[in-house]
């Protein structure tokens, strides 16, 4: 029964946390049949209609089907770092661990140069994380800074 519960929790989470689909709004048949219709059970339809047919991918190849990208994708829900904030900290102070190597990981960081990752998030913890109650977003911004006036580092703050 738990795993039910919990099914339908992340099934109910997970659909409400749109997001500007590739190819952006409008994009695909699912949104040129549904279109002008609202809540989840037109949004559920449109996406699978899209997923099953893949024309939001092959308008996005040749530009038809209503999409483009030409704009930023976005996303509403929490981000990695935010999700995993204590453990990032932790880790930074140490200089090493799992949420240190998953967000080396997620910065594209090449596996020869995560150990000097590890190294410069531990020797400017207090530079990345100035204060207990700073946000993932100024935590994100402080260690692109500092991975900026890294020589090595440098070419993964983009």
């Amino acid at each position: 029964m738990k795993k039910i519960t919990a099914g339908a929790v992340l099934l109910l989470a997970s659909s409400s946390a749109f997001a500007v689909a590739p190819g952006g709004d409008g994009c695909g048949w699912g949104s040129l049949l549904f279109e002008g219709q609202s809540g989840f059970v037109p949004h559920f339809a449109a996406t699978t209609t899209d997923g099953t047919s893949g024309n939001r991918t092959f308008g996005m190849t040749s530009g038809t089907n209503g999409c483009s990208v030409d704009g930023k994708l976005t996303y509403k829900g929490a981000s990695m770092l935010a999700s995993m904030m204590d453990e990032f900290s932790e880790d930074a102070a140490k200089g090493e661990g799992e949420a240190l190597t998953a967000v080396s990981v997620v910065m594209g960081v090449q596996p020869e140069d995560r150990e000097k990752f590890a190294q410069l998030t531990h020797d400017n913890f207090n530079t990345i994380f100035p204060s207990q109650d700073v946000t993932a977003k100024q935590v994100y911004s402080s260690l692109l800074e500092v991975m900026k006036s890294d020589e090595q580092m440098a070419k993964y703050a983009i």
